[in-house]
């Protein structure tokens, strides 16, 4: 069955009942990965990687795998043309392969493609308009799982629900995202992401950092904004640890203060808090080594499950 592109693109919050939905999909594959694993035989997903990854490329080729889909990856930046984004340009300089014939050619070899491309953090209404997915969307004519892009990351993100839902006592957590320090200008499409989905699933969610991070409103509203951080982790029962640059003064750094760094001294206040990463991480810097080696971390587990939250949206789109 041919699927139409215009029915599925993977890349936002789906809504409240599809997210429901996919997290239980995702929860049953984690108990029997290869329920299915005859589902996807004959299809074809292209991974396009036009940044580095670790998390994200293995468990999506794992969970390709597991549905029987013949996955192929292919590394943009070291393995094949760089491509030119702009129309109407004149290509006389680096790039080599326009988008659009780049993407059409793709769109004929596969089923579906998952494309990962990282923000420029330079060029504030190009990342805005999170122009690389969206052209991929556009000239491919399949349908596009996002594996990252300038605005949001949204495997990640339905991973971390997945991981919540484990471990959450109540229907209601009060789930706390907080900045942390780091040595260089981070994209805001984890937070951004992670924001998104937490409210969308009705969760308490509070968002701490110092003044000047303030995250996209589009992303944040209905959340708590919270400036300091100790008591905004108070009673927390998810602490989810992440860098940002300024949103405002778009990409920059307006300072890395240390005391920002999420210690078991900053949850004395919330004795039963887990803490989440989505990894990698800055040992020291973002997490200290007593939080990410302590009984409170869910970091690996958040990992492990990125396998069946992809497992889950590719299913969901051989459905389709």
């Amino acid at each position: 069955m041919k699927i139409s592109p215009s029915e599925f693109n993977y890349t936002q919050f789906p809504g409240k009942t599809l997210a429901s939905k996919l997290i239980e999909s995702a929860l049953a594959y984690k108990t029997n990965p290869l329920a299915d694993q005859n589902k996807g035989k004959g299809k074809r997903l292209g991974c396009i990687f036009l940044n580095p990854s670790l998390r994200t490329r293995v468990s999506t080729q794992i969970a390709a795998s597991n549905l029987g889909i013949e996955s192929v990856v292919l590394n943009m930046d070291k393995e094949a043309w760089a491509l030119e984004m702009e129309e109407g340009a004149t290509m006389n300089k680096n790039t080599v392969e326009h988008i659009k014939d780049a993407a059409g050619v793709l769109g004929s070899y596969f089923d579906f493609l998952a494309v990962r491309a990282f923000p420029t953090l330079t060029d504030k209404s190009a990342d805005m308009a999170d122009e690389v997915i969206n052209k991929f969307i556009k000239y491919t004519g399949r349908p596009i799982i996002s594996l990252e892009s300038a605005l949001r990351h949204p495997l990640q993100s339905l991973a971390d629900q997945v991981t919540i839902k484990e471990k959450a006592k109540t229907t209601k957590p009060k789930v706390v995202l907080t900045w942390a320090p780091h040595i260089k200008a981070i994209p805001h499409a984890v937070a951004n992401s992670f924001a998104e989905w937490t409210l969308g699933m009705d969760y308490d969610l509070t968002i701490t950092h110092p003044e000047g991070y303030e995250l996209d409103e589009q992303f944040t509203q209905g959340a708590k904004i919270e400036y300091d951080q100790s008591r905004a982790l108070q009673n927390a029962d998810f602490v989810y640890v992440k860098n940002w640059s300024s949103f405002k003064d778009y990409g920059k750094i307006h300072h890395t203060d240390p005391t920002w760094m999420l210690t078991e001294n900053s949850l004395k206040n919330a004795p039963d808090a887990h803490v989440m990463h989505c990894l990698p991480v800055r040992r020291n810097v973002e997490l200290s080594d007593e939080i990410l080696d302590g009984s409170r971390a869910l970091i690996q587990q958040q990992a492990a499950n990125r396998v069946f939250a992809a497992q889950a949206v590719l299913s969901h789109l051989l459905d389709i």
